[in-house]
């Protein structure tokens, strides 16, 4: 067991201190990626088929709250039914492919689901505002779902109906993905053009 600091504060088996740690990089990572940036840096676009680095930030918190709304019951009825966690996450070989395609950098461009294309219409403050709360969820859940067997509590994955994942393949793949557009985030402060 590991001791993890947070708004929880509580002790977790090491694999989900793990992943709460993993969370909180990927939070730590997009303070870092935005801290001083004007709104103009935060729009800007290398060109018109690229998303900007508010963009990136506004898909990873529609994506998270997509899997929150669909894990979130899936993890309230296995604590009804007294489900026990029984070992660490441990995904199957579709599960680990599916987590690792979302590792960055990307292998292959993959298009996003029509529910999570970004939207050009926010301010910088609200997509910061909306990704930290959505943070706030993953971290939140985690916290709830500590002591339900993960690898058998199942939800239906939201932008692909006909797959069942796992809650604790849901939590991985929250955390790669949120690794890839991060990282994406921060190659368009390198790219030419990148507002002063």
């Amino acid at each position: 067991m590991a001791t993890v600091t947070g708004p929880s504060a509580q002790t977790l088996p090491d694999d989900l201190a793990a992943l709460r740690r993993q969370v909180e990089d990927n939070r730590r990572t997009a303070e870092d990626l935005v801290r001083g940036l004007s709104e103009a840096q935060l729009q800007w676009r290398p060109d018109e088929r690229s998303w900007s680095i508010a963009q990136c930030l506004d898909h990873l918190a529609i994506g998270d709250r997509a899997y929150l709304e669909a894990m979130s019951p899936a993890v309230a009825e296995a604590r009804r039914r007294n489900s026990r966690r029984r070992g660490p996450i441990q995904p199957g070989w579709f599960a680990r492919w599916f987590i690792q395609s979302m590792e960055p950098p990307p292998r292959r461009k993959l298009p996003a689901p029509r529910k999570i294309v970004p939207s050009l219409g926010k301010s910088g403050d609200e997509v910061k505002r909306d990704y930290f709360a959505a943070q706030a969820g993953v971290l939140a859940l985690l916290d709830q779902a500590a002591a339900v067997d993960l690898n058998r509590t199942r939800f239906v994955n939201p932008f692909l109906p006909l797959l069942r994942f796992t809650v604790g393949t849901g939590f991985l793949v929250s955390v790669a993905h949120g690794r890839r557009h991060l990282w994406q985030a921060e190659r368009i402060r390198q790219r030419p053009g990148f507002p002063p």
